[in-house]
This record gives C-alpha cells, structure tokens and sequence, in this order.
C-alpha cells in the first residue's frame, strides 16, 4: 500500500485516464471506414515516436539501461504488449462493428476481473459486499448471455485481456511514461511491417484518403499515449481493487455514447444484464467508501491514544509504536 500522497496522485492519474478511454469511441468511429488492422498497426506506430518525443521533453533515458538488464522485466514487458495488443484491436474492431454497448460490458465487468484476479493470484481477501459483488456479476454475464443469444465474448474477451494487463503492469513496476515506451518499442517493428505489407499490396489508405485522414491516423499515437501513461502511473501507486473500481468510469461514458450517439438497440433483457452490473459497482462502492471511513477513524484514534500516552508520560517511542500498531491492525484490507 503506497503513502496517502501517492494514493491521492494516483487516483487523480486514474480518473485522467478512464475519462480518455471513456471518449475513445469517438475517435475510432471516426476511422471506422479503415479496416480494424491498418487502424491498429497506425496506433502503435506512431505510439513509439510519440513516447520518445515525451520522453526527450523529460529527459528521462536512464531507465533504459537498467531495463535490459532486467530479462524477467522484459519478458513481461513483451507480454504486456502483447495482451494490450489484442485488447486495442478488439475495441477498435467493435466500434465499427457497431458494438459499443458491449464493450461498454466488458469493461463493466473488468473491475470484477480485477477484484477476482487479485483474491486468486494476489491473495487478497475480499470483504463480504465484494464477494456479493462478484457474484451478482457473474449473473450480470449469465443473463447477457441469455440476451444476445450467445456468450457475450467481446465483453468478455475486453474485460480479461485488459485485467490481464494491470495484472502484469502491477509487477513490472514501471512509470507511466517507461512502460508506455517500452511497450510500443516491441510492438513497432511488427506494426510497421504489416502497414508496409498493406502498402505493397496497395491496401493502405494512410496516402490515398486525404489529409484529414491521414492525420487521424497518424494522431493515433497521442490518443493512446496519454490515457494509457495516466494508467500505468496509477497502478503503480493503488492497490489492484481501487484500480478495479474507477474502472467503471470509462464504461459508463461509452455506454452513454452507444445509447446516444451510435444508437445501439438496448432491448429490455440486455438492461437487466447491465443493472446486475450496475448493482455489483455500486455494492463495490458503497463497500470502498466505508471502509475508507473505517480506516480513516482508526487512523484518528491511533493518533490521540499515541497523543494521550505522550503526555501521560510514558516515553515518546513507545507512543510511536503504539500507534503504528494500532494502525497497522485497523487498516482496511484490499
């Protein structure tokens, strides 16, 4: 658990970075008529030149020599690359598939993911609202896949491959900026091979569809940069299941652009899915803030008996150690 001043940098990182995600739609909708490969292969292209303009603004170059000496941190920089590949795309390929609700599902339902990842591989315990939580969102999917017809696997695909992701971001360790640049370093040369590919074959559009075109392509790169260096500098600093509740910011702006701007069909069995959904994040909520509330009156009480024993006499240090117990003993679990 980082210090309340990390904390509060983070969250602040956090909302920064699903508030963007929450936009994106737009943005991809606005290439829908390129194939959802060439879009992909362009945003991680110009994601690399991107990082490297911001990193030459921060001077920051000495993390590069400590990383490859590093073969494990490699191999799961490469593997983070290749997980948020397959997310990137995916979403990409459901806007102009006209399926925004249901990604808008799937990243719903990744705090659930995240929470469950973390009581599986991070050994987290869960407070009992959460174990609820989790619970009525796997009927959340149950009852969506009696409302499509199918197994909702675009939510599903979604919410995995990106709790996958800040599974592995929680131990590479890195900041916003280097992971980000790291990640689009491996996956450039891959990229920039299949736009080439495209090319040769005449099946790009990159030149062949205006400036305007052109420029949203190549705009890919910051569209991707900031929310994701947001991301990574806060799951750095919060714990996976904080990380795991603003998470549901991004959804909600896309669930609202789906009803509003693309006019997606929301029968009335797929609102039932999405409240069961809803109804685990507000449990998830609710559950946060008390115990928050909790956390923060142990932190209160630890501070006056240290206060009372101080001046009772009983010796600065012991106070000291007093109150880290009592504070340590009392603080919220994740």
């Amino acid at each position: 658990m980082g210090t309340p001043s990390a904390q509060r940098t983070g969250l602040l990182f956090g909302f920064a970075a699903y508030g963007l995600w929450g936009l994106l739609p737009l943005y991809w909708h606005a290439l829908a008529d390129t194939g959802a490969g060439e879009v992909l292969a362009h945003r991680m292209v110009w994601s690399l030149p991107t990082a490297l303009v911001i990193l030459a603004l921060l001077r920051r170059w000495s993390w590069v020599t400590a990383l490859v000496r590093q073969p494990k941190t490699l191999g799961l920089l490469v593997l983070a690359a290749a997980v948020i590949s397959v997310n990137w795309g995916l979403f990409i390929w459901s806007v102009s598939a006209d399926k925004v609700l249901e990604s808008s599902l799937g990243y719903f339902i990744n705090p659930l993911v995240s929470i469950a990842f973390g009581v599986l591989l991070l050994r987290e315990r869960l407070r009992v609202a959460q174990w609820v939580a989790v619970g009525v969102g796997a009927l959340a999917v149950v009852v969506m896949t009696v409302a499509y017809g199918r197994l909702p696997w675009v939510s599903l695909c979604l919410a995995f491959s990106f709790a996958t992701y800040g599974l592995i971001k929680k131990h590479i360790k890195l900041e916003g900026v280097e992971s980000f640049s790291a990640e689009t370093a491996v996956q450039f040369l891959p990229a920039l091979g299949f736009l080439v590919f495209l090319g040769a074959r005449g099946d790009s559009s990159f030149t062949t569809e205006g400036i305007g075109h052109a420029l949203l392509l190549a705009c890919a790169g910051v569209a991707t940069a900031l929310p994701l260096i947001f991301f990574g500098s806060a799951a750095v600093r919060l714990p996976l299941s904080t990380i795991g509740l603003l998470q549901y910011l991004a959804p909600a702006f896309m669930f609202v652009l789906g009803l509003t701007v693309f006019h997606e069909e929301m029968p009335p069995e797929r609102w039932a899915g999405f409240g069961l959904v809803w109804v685990a994040l507000c449990l998830l909520t609710w559950d946060a803030l008390r115990n928050a509330h909790k956390g923060r009156a142990a932190l209160r009480a630890a501070a006056a008996r240290a206060r009372a024993q101080g001046e009772e006499g009983e010796g600065g240090e012991e106070s000291e150690e007093s109150a880290a117990t009592a504070v340590t003993e009392a603080s919220p679990r994740p």
